[in-house]
């Protein structure tokens, strides 16, 4: 588990084009959001847990609703849900919905829709802080086991 300045220093140390945006709360919902972030850029990384373990999915908050049955049949999986939130934060030390976009150390699913913008908004770890980074180095920090479109 990062804290947000090991983060931060991971991220430099592999030249990322990123930010850590600072807020007074925590962002509980898409209107919390909108004072930050274009929250079509939103980025959440979603805990799933399949029969061969726990997922990290980062995804586009314009995928809406995640289809667990078309996504799990799309990567070949027989089972997939979300994880508990006691599981997450077991797994990865995070609280589920704060858990980022990197340094989770989970395998990770990659919505390919995130490249379509020049920076995407997620989580650091931290409920205060919101990081700002460009999606290729989100891709190219994680474990990728799948992209998807």
């Amino acid at each position: 588990m990062l804290t947000v300045q090991e983060l931060q220093t991971y991220l430099e140390q592999n030249d990322c084009d990123f930010e850590i945006i600072s807020h007074e709360a925590p962002i509980l919902s898409a209107q919390d959001a909108a004072s930050y972030f274009d929250v079509e850029k939103a980025a959440p990384t979603l805990i799933l847990q399949t029969e061969q373990g726990l997922v990290a999915f980062v995804t586009s908050s314009l995928r809406g609703r995640v289809d667990f049955t078309s996504l799990k049949r799309e990567l070949g999986f027989g089972k997939m849900k979300m994880a508990d939130r006691s599981t997450v934060v077991e797994a990865t030390g995070y609280q589920a919905g704060a858990v980022p976009l990197i340094g989770h150390q989970l395998p990770c699913i990659f919505d390919n829709r995130l490249l379509d913008f020049d920076y995407v908004f997620g989580g650091t770890g931290d409920e205060y802080r919101t990081l700002k980074i460009a999606p290729s180095d989100v891709s190219r920090l994680n474990k990728i086991v799948f992209f998807i479109d």
